[in-house]
């Protein structure tokens, strides 16, 4: 067992001793590792390494999950289910706080929750309902939740504040791209008001804020052995936002045809079922919590997400590929067109979303 990761998960008040502690996974941004205690044929917890390099303020980070959590907790509990599954938990150190900070890293710890699993791709209508089911079931619980959140990624999902960093690429033309891309930039410039009308319906409270999850894709969402909901994992992004943002970058990843760069976009399309299977699932848990302008704008959500994955991919090309990992020179021109693909497919079957 490594000395060093023993050493940092002594500091937690585990309970038992340790037996073993393995990787888990290859996370893209967070290590993650499961601590196996003696006597025990599976892992009891989750250790990991948050990314300070992409979350500022780890503290603020640990405390809006706590919070969230605990506020879940008591309404499983209400509910009589099972508050120990049914979210996560939050083990602190052995002087109670939430996190311990090794050098510039900080590690945390949560309870490994057994028995459950999670899928990659929502290949299924009902899998597609069910993901729905897990993020409505997760915003409803936290409709009533009212104190502030910390900030943990600033601007995110802002589009007035990427446009600004858009036009900002734009002059510097990094790396000498902007020429040749006439068509890509067009296909940002002419949705620029649309998708600022919709920020503006946040920036004064027609779309309120709620608390948000932020990465809700399928693998986010944790599953009993049957495939029934137990919760929504990953917190670290969990903040205040507008609902509609967390259904959008759902709509964007699950109901894609292809993948997301995907260099054949004859592959590439929005399958309106699983849009119908994944809305129906969320609004199964959550209708009775939106407002009216909040439904009628449950369409756009899918839309506007999409729209500003090309327009952040297209930005990182003009910039020299510095914020996405890339497999290959062009790769993020790739991602802009697929994910193009994706937002007129989107566009074009606006109507059938609307009915649905």
């Amino acid at each position: 067992m490594d000395t060093q990761l023993l050493n940092i998960a002594q500091h937690f008040a585990l309970e038992g001793a340790i037996a073993s502690i393995d990787r888990l996974g290859e996370g893209f941004i967070n290590d993650t590792l499961t601590i196996t205690m003696e006597g025990a044929s599976r892992p009891g917890y989750i250790l990991q390494r948050k990314n300070h390099n992409i979350f500022k303020n780890v503290p603020a980070m640990m405390d809006n999950i706590y919070r969230v959590t605990n506020h879940i907790k008591a309404k499983v509990v209400a509910a009589g289910g099972d508050p120990m599954r049914e979210t996560l938990t939050v083990v602190p150190t052995i002087d109670g706080k939430l996190y311990y900070k090794d050098g510039e890293n900080y590690w945390t710890v949560c309870v490994f929750i057994t028995d459950s699993v999670t899928h990659d791709r929502a290949d299924t209508e009902e899998l597609a309902y069910k993901g729905g089911e897990g993020l409505g079931l997760f915003q409803s619980q936290l409709a009533d939740f009212t104190e502030p959140l910390a900030e943990t990624i600033p601007g995110f999902h802002n589009i007035r504040s990427r446009f600004e960093q858009w036009d900002e690429a734009l002059k510097r033309d990094a790396a000498g791209r902007v020429k040749d891309l006439a068509e890509e930039i067009s296909w940002i410039e002419s949705r620029r008001a649309k998708m600022l009308d919709f920020w503006h319906l946040v920036e004064t409270g027609e779309l309120p804020m709620r608390v948000t999850h932020n990465d809700t894709k399928l693998s986010n969402v944790l599953f009993n052995k049957d495939d029934s909901v137990l919760c929504m994992i990953d917190l670290d992004t969990c903040m205040s936002s507008t609902a509609l943002n967390d259904v959008g970058d759902a709509l964007r990843s699950y109901t894609n045809t292809g993948a997301e760069d995907d260099k054949d976009l004859d592959r590439v399309s929005m399958d309106i079922k699983i849009y119908k299977a994944y809305v129906s699932g969320y609004l199964s848990k959550m209708r009775p919590h939106l407002t009216p302008k909040e439904i009628e704008m449950l369409p756009f959500s899918g839309i506007y997400i999409t729209f500003e994955q090309v327009l952040r991919f297209l930005m990182d090309y003009i910039d020299g590929d510095t914020y996405y990992r890339i497999a290959y020179p062009d790769h993020n021109l790739v991602r802009t067109r697929a994910q193009y693909k994706l937002l007129t497919s989107m566009e074009s079957q606006w109507a059938e979303m609307q009915n649905i």
